[in-house]
């Protein structure tokens, strides 16, 4: 079971979203989260009150029974595999002997007793803020699910031969669980359910394979009555793996960070020297991240676009300033050592290592063009990283309608112009129709369809 949070897989994509979410557990939900997770919420009760009143229960009800089986639900929510900016856990662990060992018409308030109690104690310290308990009921109507498909075939004990039975209620729990969580992401944060699908088959993933150990469980407590205490090594077992994935998770979003940081101090640098090229440098990160967002560029790639927008002009710090801020044209000799800023910036970006490495490679394909008459190396078409042509492209237009010492700004219009007279000469034309459609909504900043700008 996931929380209601945006996830991920386990990549650059989870380790980004992974500390977005650790900076909002302490914070009020929107209004939008509000409103639609009192709605979920609201539907759950409606279920388990209905399930309570119509499911058979027992002729007696082990009270004990259901606290257990509550707290334990509540001690395998704790145990988390951090999945971006949601999280997954061993719930399937306990849910499944759940379904056989508490009347049917509880299981739902039990899960949501469990899932009420697992930050019970981050509630009381404010280290989650006291809204997201809201989170819990909404986040417990997947167990309506296999309830209902267990009661309606009159399932009774856990039996090995029911198994088809199990696997229909198993697949109704992660439809459920889908379609509830898919709605409530994309009311309350506009997420297609499509791009929800990859990180939601991840979550299903480890409940399915849970799911088979719970089902043993459940098989041996018909026979033993005190086989529920092999549950707690494996959980154990389950909560070391997940506190070392977050612990990388948190290492890697601390290492991302530092990489921030040395690529802002390098544009400092840039811009301590030459006022006009850390501006523009600015300029063009903001250009190039609505350019890639538009194109549907991976965060992965977002990424290089902005350190890359960011850098491209680093290696200017090699080059003496008479010739950066030469009031007139360059001559050829002067031309030729501005073309060695790019390779003098994927030097220095090298010397990081790591993802700046990766973003070098950008930097010097910056003014390549897209018919091959670039530099340094003369590439063309898509042999230049689609990030070097969405930076090559939102730099070109930011220089054309910027003041320069030996020229004026080009006018917008006269600007989109020449970016549609070379596309598929400088620039790859798809990147330069998506320039000009940014360029046309930023001019319209009511047009709902305009993007906003995210740095990844």
């Amino acid at each position: 079971m996931a929380e209601s949070t945006v996830s991920a897989s386990g990549d650059l994509r989870a380790e980004l979203l992974f500390g977005e979410a650790r900076e909002r557990e302490a914070q009020a939900l929107s209004a939008r989260e509000r409103t639609g997770e009192i709605l979920a919420g609201s539907m759950f009760l409606l279920a388990a009150a209905a399930t309570a009143l119509a499911a058979p229960w027992p002729h007696t009800v082990s009270w004990l029974t259901v606290a257990l089986y509550a707290a334990g639900f509540a001690a395998a929510t704790r145990v988390r595999f951090d999945v971006g900016a949601g999280y997954t856990n061993a719930t399937q662990l306990v849910l499944v002997p759940m379904l056989f060992a508490v009347p049917l018409a509880l299981v739902p308030l039990t899960v949501l007793a469990g899932n009420l109690g697992a930050d019970g104690l981050a509630y009381v310290t404010s280290r989650r803020h006291r809204e997201r308990a809201l989170f819990a009921f909404g986040d417990s109507i997947y167990a309506v699910a296999p309830v209902l498909v267990l009661w309606a075939l009159a399932a009774g004990p856990a039996e090995f031969n029911l198994w088809p039975a199990y696997l229909l209620a198993l697949s109704a729990q992660f439809a459920l669980d889908f379609a509830g969580t898919a709605a409530r992401e994309k009311f309350e944060l506009g997420i297609p359910a499509r791009q929800q699908f990859r990180d939601q088959a991840w979550v299903f993933a480890v409940d399915g394979m849970l799911s088979p150990i719970g089902l043993l469980f459940a098989l041996q407590l018909e026979a033993r009555s005190g086989a529920a205490v092999l549950l707690f090594p494996v959980i154990g077992l389950l909560t070391l793996f997940g506190h070392e994935r977050r612990r990388r998770f948190q290492s890697a979003l601390e290492l991302g960070h530092a990489y921030r940081g040395t690529a802002m101090l390098l544009a400092d640098v840039v811009e301590s020297d030459d006022e006009y090229t850390g501006l523009h440098s600015r300029s063009v990160v903001s250009l190039a991240l609505e350019v890639a967002g538009r194109m549907g560029a991976s965060l992965e790639a977002r990424r290089r676009v902005e350190f890359g927008a960011l850098l491209h002009d680093a290696g200017k710090i090699r080059v003496p300033n008479e010739i950066i801020n030469k009031a007139g044209p360059l001559d050829e000799a002067e031309r030729e050592i501005i073309r060695q800023h790019t390779i003098e910036g994927q030097r220095l970006l090298e010397r990081g290592g790591g993802p700046l490495s990766d973003v070098g490679v950008v930097v010097r394909a910056s003014h390549e063009h897209w018919d091959g008459l670039g530099y340094p190396d003369g590439l063309a078409g898509t042999e230049i990283p689609l990030e070097a042509r969405i930076v090559a492209c939102c730099d070109a237009y930011s220089a054309m309608t910027t003041n320069r010492s030996y020229r004026a700004a080009m006018a917008v219009p006269d600007a989109l112009d020449e970016l549609r007279r070379q596309a598929g000469r400088q620039f790859d034309p798809d990147v330069a129709h998506a320039l000009i459609a940014v360029i046309q909504d930023l001019s319209h900043p009511l047009n709902p369809e305009t993007p906003s700008v995210g740095v990844v």
